[in-house]
C-alpha cells in the first residue's frame, strides 16, 4: 500500500466518523444476514450459495472501506491484487470491532466533555474547593489521555487490517523480497561460473589451438633451410599472431569491455555495433550519468543479444533502443530501458545459458527481463534496470 502527503485532520477525523457509521453496517450485515443464512450455511448442499449471498454483502462493504480509507486517508493500495473472501471476511470482522471501539471512545470522550463543562460551571460558582477542583483536573486529565491514546491505536489498528486486506502484509513483502534475494543470490553465483566456463572454453579451444598452431609454424621455421619457405612461414606466423591478439581482443571484451570505463556506455555500444555480423541501429537515448553496475549490465544484455540474434536466429537487422523512464533526472524511480529487436525466426529459449545469465545479472540489480519470441519472430528482448545512485 503506498500513500501519497496525508490529508488535513479535519479530513481526517471525517473519515473516523464516517468508519464509525460503515462499522455499524457492517456488524449489522453480519449478525442480521449471518443469522438469517446461518440454517443453509450448516446445511452442505445450501452452503454455497449462503455463502455467496453473504460475500457479495462483505465485498460491497468491503470495496466502501476501501473508497474511504482512499478519499480520508490519502491510502493508495495496488491494483492487481485481489483478496480472497476469506480474507475479505476476516477484515470486515476486525474492522467492525474496531469501528464499534472507535465509537464507545468518541461516546465517552463527548461525555467527559460535557463532565468538564459542569465542572467549570461548578467552579465559577463556588461549588468546588480548590483541592475538589484539582483532584477533578487530575481525574479529566488521565481520562482524556486515555481516550486520545485509544483513539490513535484504534486509527492504527485500522490502517494496518487495511494494508493487511486490499494489499500485501509488511510479512508477506518481507518474505517475498527475501525470495527475490536469495533467488537473485542463486542466479548471480550461476551466471558467473556460466561465465567463468564459457571464458575457459573460450581460451581452451580458441586462444590454446592457435597458440599451438603459431609455435609449429615457428618450429618448422627453425628446422628449414630453404630460406623461401622460412620467408613464407614467418609471414604466416605473423598472420597467425595477429589474429590471436584480435581474438584475445575479443575474449578481453567479453569479460568486461574497457570502452565502458574510458569511453562510457554509448562508445562501447557502437563498438558492439561494429562487431557485429548483422547490422545494428542504435538509439541512445539517455541524457544523464548512469551508475556503473546499470551500464555494465546493459551493455552485457545488449551484447549476448546481439551475438544470439547473429548466431541462432537468422537475422538480418538488429535495432537496439536505451532510454530512462520514471521519476526525476537522477531522482529515486528512474529507470534505465534497454530494448533490443531482430527481424529472425523467432523461438528463443528464455531457459538458455545464455538468456538465463542475463536474467541473472539483471535481477541482482532488482531489474526485470522480458523475452518475446514468438515462433517466426521478431524477437524483443527489454530489460528494466532501476538507477539507484
Amino acid at each position: 500500500m503506498a500513500s501519497w502527503p496525508p490529508p488535513a485532520r479535519p479530513v481526517r477525523g471525517l473519515g473516523l466518523l464516517l468508519g464509525c457509521a460503515t462499522a455499524l453496517l457492517g456488524f449489522l450485515h453480519l449478525v442480521l444476514v449471518g443469522a438469517a443464512l446461518g440454517p443453509l450455511l450448516l446445511w452442505p448442499l445450501t452452503r454455497g450459495g449462503a455463502l455467496r449471498l453473504l460475500m457479495a454483502g462483505v465485498r460491497v462493504l468491503t470495496a466502501l472501506e476501501r473508497r474511504r480509507r482512499s478519499a480520508f486517508f490519502g491510502d493508495r493500495f495496488p491494483e492487481h491484487y485481489k483478496a480472497s473472501d476469506q480474507k475479505l471476511l476476516r477484515y470486515l470482522a476486525v474492522r467492525c470491532c474496531t469501528g464499534l471501539l472507535t465509537l464507545v471512545v468518541l461516546g465517552l470522550l463527548g461525555f467527559g466533555a460535557i463532565l468538564a463543562g459542569l465542572v467549570a460551571v461548578r467552579t465559577v460558582q463556588g461549588a468546588f474547593a480548590w483541592d475538589d477542583w484539582l483532584a477533578q483536573l487530575l481525574l479529566g486529565g488521565v481520562l482524556l489521555f486515555l481516550d486520545l491514546q485509544g483513539l490513535h491505536s484504534l486509527a492504527g489498528l485500522d490502517e494496518r487490517s487495511a494494508r493487511e486486506c486490499f494489499g500485501l502484509s509488511e510479512r508477506e513483502l518481507l518474505q517475498r523480497r527475501i525470495d527475490e534475494l536469495a533467488t537473485s543470490r542463486a542466479a548471480v553465483v550461476h551466471a558467473v561460473d556460466a561465465e567463468r566456463r564459457r571464458i575457459e572454453r573460450d581460451l581452451h579451444d580458441g586462444m590454446q589451438q592457435r597458440l599451438v598452431a603459431l609455435a609449429m609454424v615457428l618450429g618448422r621455421v627453425r628446422r628449414g633451410r630453404d630460406p623461401g619457405r622460412a620467408e613464407a612461414l614467418l609471414r604466416q606466423a605473423h598472420q597467425e599472431a595477429q589474429d590471436i591478439v584480435t581474438e584475445l581482443r575479443e575474449v578481453a571484451w567479453r569479460i568486461y569491455p574497457s570502452a565502458l570505463d574510458s569511453l562510457g556506455l554509448r562508445e562501447a555500444l557502437g563498438g558492439v555495433a561494429e562487431r557485429s555480423a548483422v547490422p545494428v541501429r542504435t538509439e541512445f537515448e539517455v541524457a544523464e550519468p548512469l551508475p556503473q553496475p546499470v551500464e555494465t549490465a546493459a551493455y552485457f544484455v545488449v551484447s549476448e543479444s546481439v551475438t544470439n540474434a547473429a548466431k541462432h536466429s537468422g537475422a538480418t537487422s538488429v535495432r537496439v533502443a536505451l532510454r530512462t523512464a520514471g521519476g526525476a533526472p537522477g531522482g529515486p524511480g528512474k529507470v534505465l530501458v534497454v530494448r533490443v529487436r531482430d527481424d529472425g525466426k523467432g523461438g528463443a529459449d528464455p531457459a538458455g545459458s545464455g538468456l538465463s545469465g542475463l536474467r541473472g545479472r539483471v535481477a541482482a540489480l532488482d531489474g526485470a527481463l522480458r523475452i518475446d519470441s514468438p515462433p517466426g519472430g521478431p524477437t524483443t528482448i527489454t530489460a528494466e534496470l532501476p538507477c539507484v545512485y
